[in-house]
């Protein structure tokens, strides 16, 4: 399968493959794929089945809860993790600011990918912290 070059390139700016070496960027690329979202596209919707876990190539994305505009998501960020690991429905939709494009990993590849790459699992983890703590500062 060919190395998609533009792709090992985004990812290596990232925090959350920062530790990644060239050979391990490309390794990672082959178990992503891409999807790309149009302004205003719904792209997980809150309460129904997540269908992965995204992180954001290029454009913006809202994360909404309960119709309330929470945060935007950019570029090296990421989502659809929680749903993925815990096999629950999304807390949140993901809407689209602007044409999306993300690189995605089906819900059922997430839990090996990490295994197989512990220092990505580790920076999903401090993001996880990260995330948490927004959260309680919105229920405060």
């Amino acid at each position: 399968m060919e190395v998609r070059q533009d792709v090992v390139d985004i990812l290596s700016g990232f925090a959350l493959f920062a530790d990644l070496s060239t050979p391990e960027l490309e390794s990672v690329v082959q178990n992503f794929g891409e999807v790309w979202f149009s302004q205003g596209e719904r792209v997980i919707r809150q309460g129904l089945t997540g269908t992965g876990f995204y992180v954001i190539a290029d454009g913006t994305a809202t994360i909404s809860v309960n119709g309330v505009d929470r945060a935007t998501l950019r570029p090296g960020d990421y989502f659809g993790e929680i749903s993925c690991l815990l096999g629950e429905a999304p807390t949140a939709d993901i809407v689209a600011d602007r044409a999306l494009r993300c690189l995605v990993l089906p819900t059922g590849s997430l839990e090996d990918f990490l295994i197989a790459h512990p220092r990505v699992m580790y920076r999903l983890l401090q993001g996880e912290a990260r995330k948490l703590r927004t959260t309680t500062r919105w229920l405060s």
